[in-house]
């Protein structure tokens, strides 16, 4: 167990725009910064990130949280894999308490597959540095391509050596499990007898955006026409291929500083333009572009270059998931290298500064690209002329009108003059392919609407969706007000948090979470004659409360001043605006109260038989009602309902 002593230094260090930056592009706006949500897919940013408070929210899927959440939630880590992760990239040495045996075995199974990763990645880097067959066989081929020790350590490669058992008898004498490595695809079982499934092979290991081992690429060197030449990781929990880029962990930076992302098909084209001064590059490992894989990019930069070789086969790849980027909003460019050339082989031959001039000179855009492919190919026949209008069509169908609509036109235009058609008529295909494809969308989701539910699984609870009463949202209002404004002075009173303990007894607050932590909170405040820091309910223990707080606490949208001289409203700022605030929420408590004593009055009416009694019973009655009818007016609410008014 990491020890608390440790968990504050994390979280003291841990700044949410540096660590935010490393996966995605953010953009400043005011005080805080915006982007593209990390998780979910959209095209105009939802994502807000708050730097004074540490919280971010999303707008768009509703997802909230401090710097450790988002670790947790992109990387797909337990709490303490996270704070380890921020503890390594500040480089603070964490402290831990004495964890049972029980403890030690629940860790291990818990991280599993990224601990053999781990272990896997520096074996075979140490076998290719200091062991003789390493260094005679592996690093030979990676001397052969030309690269260098620095570039090989950065890219943690390694070998596995031709004995059929060497890195499986290693791992087993490590404590791992012969079922956990065939699992990774690091062994496999044949007739009873494990062996390694990369042996023979140099190692390409293949890591998440923050340096996480995944998986695995591996190249025979031999020549055997029974074994493929490259064999990857199977997919497993952490190891899916449509969501992994390689290179992503050593290009990240250099992605988001140059705002570009050149987009390669293997290992050693990412390999080679790293060592010639290219690094803003991955490598789709040989696979079609996927959702995921743009999504990962589009974290960094929407400005994407493809390049291929120049052979038919490297033509086609060049084609595949293109209609999917431009439906993303990116602006695709594509680069066909000279023939024989690959971007590893061109880079080494011509250096890095020939290497972008080529690029910048012979950049392509999407449209233009299959256009000059498809003209080259269909030549005179009609039918296949005929073909290439109707796969333009809908690639420029797929380009969102309303984001970019100067860009679908230009498209156009430039297609019906290429492919000698008419513009009016090649609009009118593309619309029609727009509309088949929103006619589609809309049987899905027809079709999910008349599906019947599903039954549920037998020994599992139905879960249900809550919807929030108005108490329960003033309840966590009231909350709101008290952490960001109990320090603040009040008129008549010390601080706004002794105004509502004055005010506000727990037996108004009916949400249970919300009661512990107003509890809590005055339980500190009269602890210690402070207010909670900010921070402490940020970065509560409990998860599901960091959430909620996260999205509570995260700044409001603003009021552009611009309205005051359009529409003649005027925002609120400094004091008047938390005091605003304040007085709104209390007067829905203030009046509830109310409401409860004018409930207990007409009750106490319709029994009482003294009319001394009944007479003071109504004028206090009346007084309510006076008081209620003030709170509603200067709060301009229009009815308030409660059980006695429906």
């Amino acid at each position: 167990m990491i020890s608390p002593a440790s968990v504050q230094e994390i979280m003291n260090r841990a700044d949410i725009v540096d660590v935010l930056g490393q996966f995605i592009r953010l953009k400043k706006r005011g005080t805080n910064y915006i982007a593209n949500c990390p998780f979910h897919n959209e095209k105009t940013p939802s994502f807000n990130v708050s730097p004074a408070k540490g919280i971010y929210k999303c707008f768009g899927c509703g997802k909230a949280g401090n710097v450790v959440t988002f670790i947790q939630e992109h990387e797909k880590l337990s709490y303490p894999e996270a704070m380890r992760w921020l503890a390594d990239y500040y480089k603070i040495t964490i402290e831990e308490t004495e964890r049972s045996p029980e403890q030690q075995q629940k860790q291990l199974a818990e991280e599993g597959l990224r601990i053999l990763n781990e272990f896997a990645a520096t074996w075979f880097h140490d076998t290719l540095l200091n062991n003789e067959e390493g260094q005679l066989i592996g690093m030979s081929y990676f001397k052969q391509r030309g690269f260098r020790k620095d570039i090989i350590e950065r890219f943690r490669l390694g070998y596995n050596p031709e004995k059929g058992d060497a890195f499986y008898q290693a791992a087993l004498k490590k404590g791992y499990k012969s079922e956990i490595l065939a699992r990774a695809g690091l062994a496999k079982d044949r007739n009873g007898i494990y062996h390694d499934v990369y042996r023979g092979r140099v190692i390409f290991p293949i890591q998440s955006m923050t340096g996480r081992i995944l998986g695995f690429g591996a190249r025979i060197l031999k020549s055997n026409e029974k074994a493929p030449k490259y064999i990857n990781s199977p997919e497993n929990e952490l190891y899916v291929k449509s969501k992994i880029l390689y290179g992503m962990y050593q290009s990240r930076q250099a992605i988001g500083k140059q705002d570009e992302c050149l987009l390669v098909e293997g290992y050693t084209d990412v390999i080679s333009l790293h060592q010639g001064g290219v690094e803003n590059v991955v490598s789709s490992s040989g696979t079609s572009l996927t959702e995921d894989q743009l999504r990962l990019i589009g974290q960094l930069t929407k400005n994407l270059t493809i390049l291929y070789d120049g052979d038919p086969a490297g033509i086609k790849a060049a084609l595949r998931g293109l209609d999917m980027a431009l439906g993303q909003s990116f602006n695709v460019q594509l680069v066909l290298l000279p023939d024989g050339e690959d971007p590893d082989s061109f880079v080494q031959k011509s250096g890095s500064a020939k290497f972008h001039e080529y690029i910048k000179e012979h950049k392509q855009n999407v449209i233009s690209f299959r256009l000059q492919v498809g003209l080259n190919d269909a030549g005179d026949d009609p039918v296949k002329r005929s073909k290439l209008v109707n796969e333009i069509a809908e690639s420029i169908s797929k380009i969102n009108k309303a984001e970019d609509f100067s860009l679908q036109t230009h498209y156009t235009r430039e297609a019906a003059r290429k492919l000698n058609v008419d513009e009016a008529g090649l609009i009118n295909l593309i619309n029609k392919y727009i509309r088949d494809r929103i006619e589609n969308e809309q049987k899905h989701v027809r079709r999910d609407e008349v599906m019947p539910k599903p039954e549920p699984i037998p020994g599992e609870p139905e879960e249900e969706i809550k919807i929030p009463d108005k108490d329960e949202l003033q309840e966590w209002q009231l909350l709101r007000i008290l952490i960001e404004y109990g320090h603040q002075p009040y008129e008549g009173f010390d601080t706004v948090a002794k105004l509502i303990e004055d005010r506000i007894g727990t037996d108004l607050i009916k949400d249970p979470l919300v009661l512990k932590l107003f509890i809590e909170y005055f339980e500190h405040y009269n602890r210690f004659g402070a207010t909670p820091e900010f921070h402490y309910f940020i970065n509560y223990p409990d998860q599901a409360i960091r959430n909620k707080m996260a999205s509570l606490l995260h700044p409001r949208q603003e009021i552009s001043s611009k309205w005051k001289e359009k529409y003649g409203i005027e925002a609120p700022t400094g004091s008047l605006m938390y005091i605003n605030d304040v007085d709104s929420t209390l007067s829905y408590f203030e009046l509830k109260k109310i409401l409860i004593i004018q409930d207990q009055l007409t009750s106490l009416l319709n029994s009482e038989k003294d009319p001394i009694a009944q007479k003071v019973m109504q004028e206090k009655f009346i007084k309510l009602r006076t008081m209620e009818r003030e709170i509603l007016k200067r709060h301009r609410q229009v009815v308030f309902k409660s059980n006695k008014y429906k």
